[in-house]
């Protein structure tokens, strides 16, 4: 069966198994000690989902090399937020164990190198794993590789083999490894902004009839013939009958030019004012409570 890093196998695992947290980068440590050997660097997972193994990056505890930590060997401490790898007991134990590249096809020949470090075997005359010959990178596992005496003395088929074989490896205790989350409902209030309505503001030109007096002047030629007081009277016998010249007089009239002119009547000032507004809402909510049932002592 082939393992998935399980970012490769759901990329929405924090949400799917972790309720959003992420286990990735967590501080592992070795037995049950504080003596820290590296992090998790990723998890691998089977076919159908279920953690196998944790990939620990053993930092300079073990420079440069990434080993595999079956998870029932480990105890995850959610509260501290690190975990404990308790089948990795000793440096010694990490070295023997086969190097862990990225990339690489984890096949079941691979696998018992792994198994065969963290098993402990009473098989008489069982010789131990030769686990700690570097895997290259750019080579994948897949040629199948010898299996050691151990290997065969523990009975196991590469055929027929199940991870539930071996429960002490790969069965997770959930008592160990999982939060119980209580949870409740509470009103969240939202704003969204729509379009209630149009406003379109325009000018339009209306025509009206207007009337304006204005006088004029026009001038006339009056001649008026009048009687003079000497009427009658003998004149200079010197003065002559002679033709006098004529005379000339302009008249004029004033002509009403009437003509429009525009001129501002007015200005209109827009803007827009906001209004605030209480608008209530009553839910029923809900919210978990924890019930604890006790039997006996």
């Amino acid at each position: 069966m082939l393992l998935y890093k399980i970012e490769d196998f759901n990329p929405n695992y924090r949400e799917a198994a972790f309720n959003g947290e992420d286990i990735k980068g967590l501080d592992i440590y070795a037995g049950n000690t504080d003596e820290k050997i590296g992090s998790i660097d990723t998890a691998l997972v089977d076919e159908t989902g279920r953690f196998r193994y944790f990939v620990v990056d053993t930092g300079f505890w073990i420079f440069g090399k990434k080993v595999l930590v079956p998870v029932a060997l480990c105890r995850v401490d959610v509260d501290a937020e690190r975990i404990y790898a308790t089948g990795l007991k000793s440096k010694d134990q990490a070295e023997r164990l086969p190097r862990y590249e990225d990339g690489m096809v984890v096949d079941y020949d691979y696998e018992e190198q792994v198994r065969g470090v963290y098993r402990t075997l009473t098989v008489e005359g069982s010789a131990p794993v030769e686990a700690s010959l570097p895997l290259e990178a750019s080579a994948p596992v897949s040629m199948p590789r010898p299996v050691s005496n151990q290997a065969r003395a523990t009975g196991y088929d590469r055929n027929t083999y199940t991870y539930e074989q071996e429960p002490q490896l790969y069965q997770m205790n959930d008592r160990e490894h999982h939060k119980f989350r209580l949870y409740e409902e509470r009103l969240v209030a939202e704003k969204s902004r729509h379009k209630a309505g149009e406003v379109a503001i325009g000018k339009r030109v209306e025509t009206d009839t207007a009337r304006v007096s204005i006088p004029t002047e026009k001038e006339r030629v009056v001649i008026e013939s009048v009687t003079p007081a000497k009427a009658g009277a003998p004149v200079n016998r010197d003065t002559p009958f002679k033709q006098e010249k004529v005379m000339r007089m302009e008249v004029y009239e004033e002509t009403a030019d009437v003509k429009k002119e525009a001129f501002v009547r007015e200005e209109v000032n827009i803007r827009k004012e906001v209004e605030t507004e209480i608008v209530e809402a009553t839910e029923t909510l809900r919210r978990e409570e924890l019930d604890v049932k006790r039997e006996g002592r």
